[in-house]
This record gives structure tokens, sequence and C-alpha cells, in this order.
């Protein structure tokens, strides 16, 4: 099977994003073809969940919530994604802004 390459899914994602309505931005690009992709999820500006796509023992991949939660402050949540950043300069960090992202995203994920 033929994997997709990360930029290909974040267009794909940006693309998605604003056809149903959102806002989607790129805050930090990473490796075109192999980079760790976070999303940010926000929902009119509340900050919802931060997901990473990982690989599950079935060979599929999930998304699941990592770092600050939601009700982290800004403060805390920069310097995660910092720390990141330096551990893998190929991350990608995206943020949504759109009613529910974290089923959006699910549905992304689903297809790829």
């Amino acid at each position: 099977m033929t994997r997709l390459t990360s930029r290909f899914l974040i267009d794909l994602l940006l693309r998605e994003t604003q056809a149903a309505g959102g806002f989607a931005a790129i805050l930090a690009a990473g490796d075109d073809r192999a980079g760790t992709i976070l999303v940010q999820c926000s929902d009119r500006g509340q900050v919802g969940p931060l997901l990473e796509r990982r690989f599950s023992f079935d060979g599929g991949q999930l998304w699941e919530a990592v770092g600050p939660g939601p009700d982290a402050d800004d403060e805390s949540r920069a310097n995660y994604h910092d720390r990141r950043r330096r551990a893998d300069p190929d991350l990608w960090i995206v943020e949504l802004d759109i009613a529910d992202a974290p089923r959006l995203v699910a549905e992304w994920g689903a297809i790829t």
C-alpha cells in the first residue's frame, strides 16, 4: 500500500477544513515526506485537544490527545510545541478552528 506524504495529508486537511467553513493554518512546517503531524483543535477560538497521529499495533493509524489539555494556558501549549520541535525538527503543527475539529480530524484520518 502506498503511504501518503505528510505534506499531501496536511494540504488535504487544510482544504477539508476550509471547505467546511473553518480556519486552518500551518504553525510549523516539518518534513514533506514523513514528518509527524500534531493538530491543535479549536472551536471559535476556544482551545480544544492537541492530537497526534500515531501508528497502532495493527498497522493502522490512530489519533490521540497529547500535551497540555484544553484548560492549559497559552504559555504551556507554546512550551510544549517548542519542546517537541526541538526534539523533532520534522514535526508539523497545524491549527484548526472549526466546530467539532476532533471529528473532522478523525474523518480525515480514516481516509489516510
